[in-house]
């Protein structure tokens, strides 16, 4: 049996002439013989209408709730396809999360996937050639729904080709695949045609918003090719895959940035063992991410600790920085919402030079002050003021000349 799993994101099932469209382009896999799984987000802007919604009943909306309302979005896409599918001749049966099942943890608006009821999945294409998923949602052991996270539909979509040991996952979107670095920004950025699963999970971790970052964990972990596509032209889009030889000799394959960070510095606390793991700790459990992380050297017994973290999460965490202030003895809690990331991606860094030493002296030519730096084999990211974030970024794709093609290592 030839599976097909794809993916259709909100701007490609809003209404029914672009329903049409996917449904042409289900059609064309089932007439080339494979059995397709369709994973379909809610119709574009209506997940934002029912968290409006939400909020119109409740100041502070539970969780669990949160995740029984925003599951009818993708519900309705997929009964709504289903319909099309069968007035069209074909042999389709819509999916929710519970009926599969998918089974996830009871973590609510950000769940995870543990597993995929894949023999249930195998048997129904004994009667059927299009099985309609809706995406972004789950069960947990409990029963109860829960759904994946922003994007999570990307992740529905790889997870059920990796059960299903499906040939390729397609991820339609409304680009025609993985650019060097974001188009609105940057006219010259170019389409990529093959990029590593670590390049991809770089890229989606540094504010990339292509593809969701657990959906490439996915793919990565258990080796799925997943093409990204737009559901709207013939381009064949972007392969993510595994890395090669050829690969290697890219010395920078994407620009990527982050707006929605914040810089957070806890001043002068005391030097002493476990006093990080008392200031992170409380900010983990809370589920705040945070990325960079710096610790200065202050007075005699004593130093600055500076982090970032997701704007979103700023008065969370300075409300818990506020309840630790007495275990800590900080003189004072700054931060600064005005900054962002800039990142420069190549997995030719592990094994090339000089890389950090050009990004660097880009960001001094254009007078661009770098708050913050943090390094892992194939990126370097700097932290920057916000305002800079355009000039930063179109600076650093034309000195690695990306829009010429892969930047080489000589």
């Amino acid at each position: 049996m030839r599976i097909l799993v794809q993916k259709y994101g909100g701007t490609s099932v809003k209404g029914l002439e672009r329903m049409r469209t996917v449904l042409g382009r289900v059609q064309k896999a089932q007439a080339e013989g494979y059995k397709v799984v369709v994973a379909l987000s809610a119709m574009s802007g209506i997940t934002n209408k029912l968290l409006a919604k939400a909020r119109d009943f409740s100041c502070d909306p539970d969780p669990a709730e949160l995740d029984v309302l925003v599951t009818t979005g993708e519900q309705a896409s997929v009964a709504l396809f289903s319909m099309l599918a069968k007035d069209a001749g074909l042999k389709a049966r819509s999916l929710l999360g519970f009926q599969i099942p998918i089974r996830t943890d009871s973590r609510f608006t950000q769940a995870r996937i543990q597993d995929i009821d894949a023999a249930a999945i195998k048997t129904m294409f004994n009667d059927y050639d299009v099985l309609v998923v809706a995406g972004f949602q789950g069960v947990d052991c409990n029963g109860r729904l829960t759904t994946l996270g922003r994007g999570g539909s990307d992740t529905t979509g790889v997870a059920l080709a990796a059960a299903l040991g499906a040939d390729l996952c397609e991820i339609y979107t409304d680009v025609n695949g993985v650019y060097t670095t974001d188009p609105n920004l940057c006219s010259t950025a170019r389409k990529m045609e093959r990029i590593s699963y670590d390049e991809m999970l770089e890229l989606s971790s540094q504010g990339a918003k292509v593809l969701q970052i657990r959906s490439v964990e996915f793919a990565k972990k258990y080796n799925v090719p997943v093409r990204v596509r737009c559901t709207f032209t013939d381009d064949p889009g972007t392969l993510v895959t595994q890395e090669d030889t050829e690969m290697e000799d890219v010395l920078v394959s994407g620009i990527a940035y982050d707006k929605d960070q914040c810089r957070i510095t806890v001043r002068n606390v005391l030097d002493r063992p476990g006093m990080a793991a008392s200031l992170f700790a409380p900010i983990a459990e809370a589920g705040i991410t945070v990325d960079m992380i710096i610790q200065n050297t202050g007075r005699e017994g004593r130093t600055d600790m500076t982090f970032t973290i997701p704007r979103a999460n700023l008065d969370k965490t300075l409300s818990i920085l506020a309840s630790l202030k007495d275990m800590l003895d900080t003189e004072e809690i700054q931060y600064d919402s005005n900054t962002c990331k800039v990142s420069v991606i190549g997995v030719g860094m592990r094994s090339h030079s000089g890389v950090a030493s050009k990004m660097f002296s880009v960001l001094k030519n254009e007078n661009i002050n770098i708050l913050m730096i943090s390094t892992s084999e194939i990126k370097i990211t700097c932290l920057i003021e916000e305002k800079y974030v355009e000039l930063a970024v179109r600076a650093l794709h034309d000195a690695f000349e990306l829009s010429k093609g892969p930047a080489r290592a000589c």
